[in-house]
């Protein structure tokens, strides 16, 4: 499996996930540059978390206009898997290959910790690791993780079974409790824990790692 991460000027998880990805499959991934024009064959795309551009204007609406995401785009339309991860679920929103948008913290604060989360939709290939139902400690640490979406965007989440995660205590305000979505293929899946900082239990907990086990195993 080769899985390529891209890095934009501000990515601070790219490292990380790069991590997580190695130890679960052996092999390091591609690290793409924004400003890259090409993007090598690809069985998963990440979007990893940072603040992209120092979220000047908006987060990640610039980052979504980067040369290498017309490629991204692209590829997602195929069919190539796409995980986007706080920020990168940001950039995911900007670009309309995931419905919505994060708006800032209900309480216009920065949030950085453990959260509680359940598993709402174990059937794609990113949450099969996981037990339906499953409860979760991962962490986040974001300033607009706060997920909103209209009341028919909602509707087509729930009828489609779109909605991958959600706060057990819901720490930024979001509609519903959501803490990821999938596109309607799920193909793509956005959220704003970060799974790359919940991989091992040395560092508090491996509840994380089942994303990366399940895309690997199941892409």
């Amino acid at each position: 499996m080769q899985a390529s991460v891209i890095v934009f000027p501000g990515s601070n998880c790219d490292r990380d996930v790069a991590v997580a990805f190695e130890k679960a499959s052996g092999r390091k991934p591609a690290m793409i540059w924004h400003g890259d024009s090409a993007l090598p064959k690809s069985d998963i795309i990440v979007i990893p978390g940072g603040f992209s551009y120092g979220d000047y204007l908006r987060t990640g609406a610039m980052a979504a206009h980067s040369p290498i995401m017309g490629e991204v785009i692209a590829a997602a339309k195929k069919g190539v898997r796409v995980l986007g991860i706080c920020n990168g679920f940001q950039v995911l929103c900007e670009t309309q290959l995931l419905p919505g948008v994060l708006l800032r913290n209900q309480k216009l604060k920065f949030i950085c910790k453990t959260v509680s989360l359940n598993v709402v939709n174990n059937d794609s290939v990113f949450t099969k690791a996981y037990q339906k139902g499953a409860n979760l400690r991962i962490p986040v640490a974001h300033g607009d993780g706060n997920y909103f979406a209209d009341n028919d965007t909602l509707k087509k989440l729930e009828d489609n079974n779109q909605i991958a995660l959600r706060y057990n205590d819901n720490p930024n305000g979001s509609v519903q409790n959501i803490a990821g979505i999938f596109n309607k293929e799920r193909t793509i899946l956005g959220l704003m824990p970060h799974p790359e900082r919940a991989n091992d239990a040395a560092l508090g907990s491996d509840d994380g790692s089942g994303i990366f086990k399940s895309i690997v195993e199941n892409v």
